[in-house]
């Protein structure tokens, strides 16, 4: 996609941010980059296996306490927009640090809060700066040659989806252990170890100033998702299928602490690493998208995507047909999220970081919805009601997939992609 106007707005999203480098990623650092993706994503999605914990300590009713997820992730929702782009006019390297110290404080203020507004407070701004999970797939993508970058965007997204599956674990086991309280502030003392690895590990860019004033930056991803078709499409993509995965992820503890059942919730953490077979679709679509058998990849993760609801729907009768579920899953959100990042970070090099952002407002917006819609259909139509919805939502997915595949595979092929399926 071409703009030779360099005088309009939309040009300012065309500039190129230049970088000199000797160094390169060595295979430590990009674990380190996964690792700590995980770990500050993990933090908005501790409170899924904590909802019932939280409502009794304030008390907060079944059917609105699923608003902390929303919270977090409306809160997120604004970081992607204002915190994010900031990647591509500062060095990328400090951003992520300070965000994450400033990560550091807020779950800290979390994990003392004395009542229910403290809370909300703390919860919004560990989702605000937990954005900086998508400044470091930025960051992995930009010291990554294009032939590799679908490899490092799968892994770093794997060491994400891991970090959310593992989440529910680690909540359910120091929650039994400690109380939900601890598991804020475990994760705040974590996170400022990591920090010290960064510091000496990351490799240390120099940038050359951008002319890019910051209100043009917010701008210029308003833009992207205004004027860049293949960003639309698979934001849109994206928004489905993350209201399907908070769906199903924000009412799975209800069924599993109650009879027939009556699991305790380091019981229920426990599933979480299922989930994390379903990782491992990270780099085998990122590798696929790389050799553009994107839309391929995407179809068949959408077709295992519905299915896996009819296995989740016998979670009160089948432990075995409820691990499927799972896996498969998990498996085809992580393929589909993934694909859907290598695609669209192809349009514009020097945008990676607007690109990110503007594409996991989608998927943010999509995991509020879910939220707060999950918890009231379970109120009242229990879990039948959350796959019969969980379901639709999937099925509407493929609908729009079918319906954009021409469109996508043309836009695509502007971008130069190697092939298109």
């Amino acid at each position: 996609m071409k703009h030779h106007d360099t005088n309009t707005p939309y040009s300012v999203i065309k500039q190129t941010l230049r970088l000199t480098y000797d160094n390169t990623l060595t295979k430590f650092s990009e674990f380190l980059l996964a690792l700590t993706a995980g770990m500050t994503v993990a933090n908005i999605y501790f409170a899924h296996t904590l909802l019932d914990s939280i409502a009794d300590e304030f008390l907060i009713s079944k059917a609105t306490i699923g608003i902390v997820i929303t919270i977090s992730q409306v809160f997120y929702a604004l970081g992607l927009l204002l915190l994010v782009p900031l990647g591509d006019i500062l060095n990328i390297r400090s951003v992520i640090l300070y965000q994450i110290l400033l990560l550091v404080i807020a779950l800290t203020v979390v994990s003392f809060a004395t009542n229910s507004i403290v809370f909300f407070i703390g919860i919004g701004a560990v989702g605000l700066l937990a954005t900086v999970t998508q400044t470091l797939v930025a960051y992995a993508a930009l010291l990554t040659r294009p032939s590799e970058r679908g490899r490092i965007i799968g892994l770093v997204t794997s060491g994400i989806v891991i970090g959310i599956l593992l989440a529910r674990t680690f909540a359910g086991i120091m929650n039994d252990l400690a109380g939900w309280r601890s598991v804020y502030l475990s994760s705040a003392a974590i996170l400022l170890l990591l920090i010290s690895l960064l510091l000496k590990k990351l490799p240390t860019k120099l940038y050359e100033k951008s002319t890019l004033s910051y209100p043009q930056l917010v701008f210029s991803v308003v833009l992207l998702l205004v004027r860049e078709k293949i960003l639309i499409i698979r934001g849109l993509l994206a928004f489905l299928i993350f209201i399907s995965f908070s769906t199903f992820w924000t009412a799975f503890v209800y069924p599993l602490v109650s009879p027939p059942h009556s699991f305790s919730h380091m019981i229920v953490g426990l599933f979480g690493l299922i989930g994390v077979f379903g990782a491992l679709g990270a780099n085998w679509s990122g590798n696929l998208a790389d050799k553009g058998f994107g839309q391929l990849t995407t179809f068949i993760a959408l077709l295992l995507l519905l299915s896996s609801w009819f296995f989740i729907s016998f979670i009160d009768s089948s432990i075995f047909l409820l691990v499927i579920g799972i896996i498969l899953f998990d498996f085809a959100i992580q393929a589909i999220h993934v694909t859907n990042q290598s695609l669209t970070l192809k349009i514009n090099t020097a945008a990676r970081s607007r690109l990110t952002a503007a594409y996991m407002i989608f998927y943010s917006v999509g995991s509020a919805t879910g939220s707060i819609i999950s918890t009231n259909i379970y109120t009242y139509y229990g879990w039948k009601g959350i796959c019969i919805f969980g379901f639709t939502i999937s099925f509407l997915a493929i609908i729009f997939w079918l319906t954009t595949y021409k469109a996508t595979k043309k836009l695509l092929l502007k971008v130069d992609l190697p092939k298109i399926s």
